[in-house]
């Protein structure tokens, strides 16, 4: 083993040229390979911090009714089907000691209608804004106005929406109780201002299939933007919950002993009648009074006929579940759902990812093309370093011939060819791998950003912020181990067959 040692760096030092392109070749492959595992380790990072951490959590429950896992990005005014029995589903996640926390709320599409006779539309988040906020990393910041009290009736619009609403219907939008901002006026709201129709409340009508929404006036109490990936949330305007509810009547028939108001009950026996929603009469104002709360959106706290406010009690269609350790999901979600079916709780859990649908599928399908790009060339490397290795031995024939007419066994040959790879993949492979992880802060430090969405999800937000653990170091080691390894297997069969009847001939 000794002599083969020695012969093995006699003969890189003898064939400087061949060994440094080798080398090269070793050392760009590491390179690559260890920036391509940091930036997919980063977008995964980067997914997890700015969708997990700060929309979705890592598991979302649905009823059990519900057709598709994919609640948050699916066409326009299809239903999301609601949890039944909530205080069922809400025992069992109570009962789960893996989780951190969890958040019910409602999500829904809403028809938008104003007094000039025009309709548009908004998606609807029903939360209770104050825990929503604290759960997500106070992820809504504030444009103008002000955020949802606890409590507290009213939306938030996203920014992105009362652009579109101008676009639109020619309606700006801004925070009842507030002076008009000039400053955030969009480019067509400054060209044409004059024209502009302004308004600090909007009348709400929960697109449902079963035709049970009614008309519900809202007022505007802040403009919001999401502070990670909001060309993906823009979508999303706040509503507090109580007032969703009333939006989509979501009332069952233990509501019968709830305070009802005259105009809410009308709008119950009428709900068959399309046209009536339309009526003044049936807008229901979402700040007139606390009697208004059907039992779904109520839990009475006595049997007294007041009832107490308590959004944990009342109808939601989605739960934001966070666990307390990040890497289980899937085995945390055949956790939820034994649990589910054995209580007899009328909902199943699923993955982030397939809560958010296409936009976790393009996650997949870039972190995939990234994990490609990197198996490319983990074989390009293979490749040309097979090539390149197998070369050499056949131009040291004559050497390799007369080891073996001395005596030098196969076993030999192959050891000596081993140490020379493994002497290059471990300088200059190497040397790459520590290069790359040098490389990774300097390029978090130049703070790229990005605004194109694709882009966004590779960054796994705004900034460029690749990655890079032990983990990823060790996988970096392997993948050079294991490209050294096979690109060995070739020319040591070369060279085992050279024979010394070659060396001569070759001569």
């Amino acid at each position: 083993m000794k002599i083969a040692f020695v012969i093995a760096l006699r003969n890189l030092m003898r064939h400087k040229g061949k060994s440094f392109v080798i080398g090269a070749i070793l050392f760009m492959g590491a390179l690559i390979m260890t920036l391509g595992n940091a930036v997919i380790s980063g977008m995964n990072r980067g997914l997890s911090e700015n969708i997990v951490e700060r929309f979705t959590g890592h598991v979302v429950v649905i009823s059990e009714a519900q057709e598709s896992a994919n609640i948050l990005f699916i066409p326009m005014g299809k239903d999301i089907a609601l949890i039944k029995d909530f205080a069922k589903v809400q025992k069992v996640l109570s009962e789960q000691t893996y989780l951190a926390s969890y958040l019910p709320a409602a999500r829904g599409f809403s028809f938008v209608l104003t007094e000039e006779g025009d309709v548009d539309f908004a998606m609807l988040l029903g939360v209770d804004f104050p825990e929503y906020n604290k759960m997500f990393r106070e992820n809504v910041k504030l444009v103008e106005g002000k955020l949802l009290d606890k409590q507290e009736r009213g939306m938030l619009i996203s920014q992105n929406r009362r652009v579109r609403f101008f676009n639109d219907q020619n309606i700006w939008v801004k925070p009842i109780g507030f002076p008009l901002d000039e400053k955030n006026f969009s480019d067509e709201a400054k060209k044409y201002r004059e024209k502009m129709i302004v308004k600090d409340s909007l009348v709400l009508m929960g697109a449902s299939g079963d035709s049970t929404a009614s008309d519900v006036r809202t007022d505007i109490k802040g403009i919001m933007r999401y502070e990670f990936l909001d060309d993906y949330w823009k979508f999303f305007n706040i509503l507090d919950i109580e007032t969703f509810r009333e939006c989509f009547q979501w009332v069952t028939n233990a509501d019968a002993a709830a305070n009802l108001s005259k105009d809410t009950k009308n709008l119950i026996a009428r709900e068959e009648n399309l046209d009536a929603l339309f009526n003044d009469s049936t807008v229901v104002a979402a700040k007139s009074g606390k009697a208004e709360i059907s039992t779904s959106l109520k839990k009475l706290k006595d049997k007294s006929s007041v009832a107490k406010p308590n959004t944990d009690a009342g109808a939601y269609n989605v739960v934001f579940v966070k666990l307390k350790e990040s890497g289980k999901i899937q085995e945390r979600v055949k956790d939820l759902n034994a649990a589910f079916k054995a209580a007899g709780a009328p909902a199943r859990a699923v993955t982030w990812q397939a809560a958010i649908g296409q936009l976790g599928d393009m996650a997949g399908i870039i972190r995939g093309a990234l994990t490609g790009f990197v198996l490319f060339i983990f074989f390009v490397a293979v490749i040309i370093i097979m090539n390149t290795l197998s070369m050499a031995a056949l131009e040291r024939t004559a050497e390799l011939g007369m080891m073996r007419a001395v005596g030098a066994p196969k076993r030999f040959v192959t050891v000596m060819f081993l140490i020379e790879t493994a002497s290059l993949a471990v300088i200059f492979g190497g040397l790459g791998i520590l290069v790359g992880a040098a490389s990774v802060p300097i390029l978090k430090a130049m703070h790229i950003t990005a605004d194109n969405n694709i882009l966004q999800l590779l960054f796994g937000g705004k900034t460029f912020a690749p990655y890079l653990g032990v983990t990823d170091i060790l996988v970096g080691v392997i993948e050079l181990v294991l490209v050294t390894g096979f690109a060995s297997v070739y020319p040591i069969v070369v060279a085992q067959r050279i024979t010394p009847l070659d060396a001569i001939s070759r001569d």
